[in-house]
């Protein structure tokens, strides 16, 4: 039995990720190109697993944390670089081979800044923060919008209320309105 995409003896592998289709690029000691491959997301897992521990690298997106996580628990070393640092290394016309090739050189380089890989509560945390963002976005933005609105109620009342005395107790989204403002509510 042939295995059609047998690893080969790579320094490093670099990984163009995609929604179903991954590129690998094998660069040997010397940094030049001895294996190049493309993979579902089935058969790229089964390829590692045969693979001996290497270097691997790829670019951050939401799909690396989960596929660094799998290739360190088969025991490979993984970086996870930026795109914005991989960028210089693409030599010319983009496409997803010619994007591997580049991430395999720059997870290379010595002075190279890598995202760390987060475990599943980490990122689990970091979802919880952003829900967190998003809900304290909205309840500004409703406070932003009631406000006109409870400012031109106070003014309309205070037009029918000229001589009345009686103080707003109603608590306003600001301070400027929680002042004695006459009021036909309270």
């Amino acid at each position: 039995m042939s295995i059609r995409n047998k690893p080969r003896d790579a320094a490093v592998f670099g990984i163009d990720i995609g929604k179903t289709v991954f590129h690998v690029v094998g660069l040997d000691a010397e940094r030049s190109p001895i294996q190049k491959a493309t993979f579902r997301r089935e058969t790229l897992l089964q390829f590692f697993e045969r693979a001996s521990p290497v270097l691997v690298g790829m670019e951050a997106c939401p799909g690396s944390q989960w596929l660094a996580r799998k290739l360190q628990a088969m025991g490979h070393t993984v970086r996870i670089v930026p795109a914005q640092f991989v960028k210089p290394f693409v030599k010319s016309n983009k496409n997803d081979i010619i994007d591997a090739e580049a991430i395999a050189e720059a997870v290379t380089r010595p002075t190279m800044r890598f995202v760390e890989i987060r475990t599943p509560e980490q990122i689990d945390l970091q979802a919880l923060h952003r829900v967190r963002d998003r809900m304290i976005a909205h309840r500004t933005r409703l406070i932003s919008r009631c406000a006109p609105s409870a400012w031109n109620m106070a003014s309309r009342s205070t037009k029918v209320r000229a001589n009345s005395r009686q103080t707003c107790h109603v608590s306003w989204p600001t301070k400027a309105m929680n002042s004695a403002l006459p009021c036909a509510i309270c």
